[in-house]
């Protein structure tokens, strides 16, 4: 059995992962400053990763076979910039030295498309939709402390024989946010519909935390095949907009008019055909199906 632990284990996304591990048969260990991790974890430990101390005990304790890193302040401008970025980037760099340290086999590190820098003043697209090839210019404290945990990682990467890979997951809606639950953002699904301005930031970017779970699951399972330092975005195969973004976009981001045009249909402003391409990885989840398109 593989023992995989999850930082962050606790959060909205984090709790989907560590059911999703266990139901494909990992022994789960949540790691998190908060209660909530799911009971389908087999341990669960508060600890504060931010100390290189506490995360080395952590990894000693339960010397993991896989690490999932997804703790983290989770939104932009919910805490002051300095405290997001030193908090984040110090999370990533200890849960990294200590996975390395004690001879964790595979680590998926959670990144954000924020780091891309949508929203961000004088922001434009080199293209849509956006991929990973597409350059990076993280905008704010938040974005800047992810593409930060990004290059932590392909450093170790580079230098360790643990094998690392990275994940960009759109907005993330738990299983209870279609039934009307607060999203992320403090607004429900059905809102974020309703005004368009409210996802229009984003790019209308969304997956299911299921689906998230299930490619860093199949990442996991798929590590050892692949180039160490991957990253992989994480889209649903649709937008989360009524209208076609070929029409919504230019209204909303006058700077992305040259290049919406080609997203029609229900077609998302983010690919994920690199986690198709390598690992036959594809979103399974549709606001279309979960609350239905009349709603």
């Amino acid at each position: 059995m593989v023992r995989t632990l999850v930082t962050g284990s606790a959060g909205r996304f984090g709790r989907s992962v560590v059911t999703a591990l266990a139901e494909a048969g990992h022994e789960v260990i949540g790691v998190d400053t908060v209660p909530g991790t799911p009971a389908d974890a087999a341990e669960t430990l508060p600890a504060d990763l931010t100390d290189l101390g506490e995360a080395f005990e952590v990894m000693t304790r339960f010397r993991p076979d896989a690490v999932v890193h997804l703790a983290a302040i989770a939104t932009p401008f919910s805490r002051t910039d300095a405290f997001t970025f030193r908090v984040n980037t110090q999370l990533a760099f200890n849960v990294c030295e200590a996975a390395c340290g004690v001879g964790a086999e595979r680590v998926v590190v959670a990144s954000s498309p924020t780091v891309i820098g949508y929203g961000a003043p004088g922001w434009k697209p080199s293209y849509l939709p956006i991929d990973e090839d597409h350059p990076v210019a993280p905008g704010n404290a938040y974005s800047l402390s992810k593409l930060v945990a990004e290059q932590v990682m392909t450093s170790f990467a580079r230098r360790s024989p643990t094998r690392f890979a990275a994940v960009r997951p759109c907005f993330v809606v738990a299983p209870e946010e279609w039934a009307g639950a607060p999203t992320q953002s403090g607004h429900t699904i059905v809102e974020r519909l309703d005004r368009s301005e409210l996802a229009g930031t984003s790019l209308f970017n969304y997956v299911d935390a299921r689906d998230a779970s299930d490619l860093v699951l199949t990442l996991l399972d798929r590590l050892p095949e692949l180039p160490s330092g991957e990253v992989f975005f994480a889209s649903a195969a649709d937008a989360l907009a009524r209208e076609p973004l070929a029409e919504l976009l230019p209204r909303l981001n006058p700077a992305t008019a040259g290049f919406a045009a080609g997203l029609t249909g229900s077609s998302p402003a983010f690919s994920s055909a690199k986690a198709g391409r390598l690992l036959g990885w594809q979103a399974k989840h549709s606001w279309r199906t979960e609350i239905g398109e009349s709603r």
